[in-house]
């Protein structure tokens, strides 16, 4: 196999691939042992036909399109590489004339990482955010450590009230007939939660301990379960016990029993502690998302279709993902919205658009800057990865692998990158703060 470069302009490459008749010859063999079990040939088993008589029958290129597929599936990759070409979409391939005992030329046209001349990336005006700590948001923390620490304790003598926890039995019917999912037993329900669909906890409220409840309700035009989508159901539902959530005191007991401190004074400094330094990650984060704003709106970038494509990919395989954690599907999110798949990547499309116009403008900072990861960097990066995942920096090495190594160096330039424009950046306070400033 030999390549050759044509032409790299305007980020698109043109470059062939050449086999030599031996290679192609070789790769028609494989692809004729593959596939032979495919095709019948009258007076032979099937699978027994030899290559020159299925050849004579269907045609002489008969396994041409394997055979070719077979090499460029791993001459392709090679000659990327041998280029030193950034490849971002799948390309383009040109295949010559074919001829028995002629070598074989391909023409492979591919889209690259596009190169551009980034400008105004230093001195970009960041509104400056300080935000306060304040002795409020310390005694929201503690009341949030309170409430994990609630316990359900059963009450007697009086009626169900919104806020109590019930334990129940419910079977639930639809014309009589029971459904999947529509019958629990024990089950605690906090009134008032939401948990249940409109209506079936609004109707437990103002009952006894051991009184029974025809709960009727209508299920959801939107439901997930289409089979019960906006149909009526009865739920008997038997109420066993009553509960109601006690809290221990802000004390230092409490502290003892959540933390490493024995005072609540020594859990309301760590409260603190840990807030100011949330709040400061949060004021550097929204700062930099401003100024990665400013630096597309001072750029303009001609984004490639194909990148644009790939980034609402994964975005909607991110959102396929969040989604799976709330116990929905992409699907079933669409027909909620009455959006098809069409309109749900046409709404993703300007997002994605900005995303990828983002990376090509930081790839662009560190090649002008000359940003590079250090090994001791790149360390620090697996080795945060690595206890993300419960694994040993060797682990993630082997599974990695070497080509796989560059996306954790990729990562830090990018960060290294950010940091320098932030570093470069000019803040400034916000026009009210800077208006009262003035009128005093």
């Amino acid at each position: 196999m030999n390549t050759n470069l044509i032409s790299k302009e305007d980020n698109i490459a043109k470059f062939t691939v050449v086999f030599t008749a031996d290679e192609f010859e070789d790769a028609i063999v494989d692809a004729y042992k593959k596939n032979k079990d495919k095709f019948s040939i009258d007076g032979f088993r099937k699978g027994k036909a030899p290559r020159k008589i299925i050849e004579s029958n269907y045609g002489n290129d008969i396994f041409y399109d394997e055979a070719l597929n077979g090499l460029l599936n791993k001459a392709y990759p090679e000659a990327v590489v041998e280029l030193d070409l950034e490849v971002v979409a799948n390309p383009q391939l040109e295949i010559g004339e074919i001829k028995k005992g002629d070598e074989v030329t391909v023409i492979a046209t591919v889209q690259l990482f596009p190169e551009i001349e980034v400008k105004n990336y230093k001195g970009l005006e960041v509104t400056k955010v300080a935000s306060e700590v304040t002795d409020a948001d310390v005694d929201a923390d503690l009341k949030r450590i309170q409430q994990s620490q609630a316990r359900l304790e059963t009450v007697e003598g009086r009626k169900t009230q919104d806020g109590d926890t019930v334990v129940i039995d419910f079977d639930g019917s639809i014309d009589g007939k029971h459904f999947d999912g529509g019958n629990a037993e024990n089950f605690e329900l906090k009134l008032g939660s939401g948990q249940f669909i409109p209506g079936f906890e609004e109707q437990l409220i103002g009952k006894d301990a051991g009184e029974t409840v025809d709960v009727k309700v209508t299920f959801p035009e939107n439901y997930n379960a289409k089979d019960l989508a906006g149909k009526d159901a009865l739920f008997e539902t038997k109420i066993h016990e009553i509960k109601v959530e006690v809290l221990p005191e802000i004390d230092d007991d409490l502290a003892s029993d959540v933390s490493e401190f024995e005072t609540l004074a020594e859990l309301k400094a760590d409260v603190k502690k840990n807030l100011e330094k949330n709040a400061r990650d949060g004021d550097e984060t929204q700062m930099k998302n401003e100024l990665l704003d400013k630096l597309c709106e001072t750029n303009e970038v001609d984004v490639p279709a194909s990148m644009v494509e790939d980034e609402i990919d994964r975005m909607l395989n991110e959102m396929n993902q969040q989604l799976a954690y709330q116990g929905m599907s992409l699907d079933q999110y669409m027909q909620i919205l009455g959006q098809t798949m069409k309109d749900v990547r046409e709404g993703a499309r300007v997002d994605a658009n900005k995303r990828v116009a983002m990376r090509i403008l930081i790839r662009a900072v560190v090649a002008k800057e000359g940003i590079e990861a250090t090994e001791a960097e790149l360390e620090d990066e697996l080795r945060k990865f690595a206890e993300q995942y419960g694994q040993t920096v060797e682990q993630v090495k082997k599974v990695m692998g070497e080509d796989n190594m560059k996306f954790f160096a990729e990562d830090v330039k990018t960060r290294k990158a950010i940091d320098f424009m932030f570093d470069n950046a000019k803040l400034v306070e916000k026009k009210e703060e800077k208006a009262e400033e003035e009128s005093k």
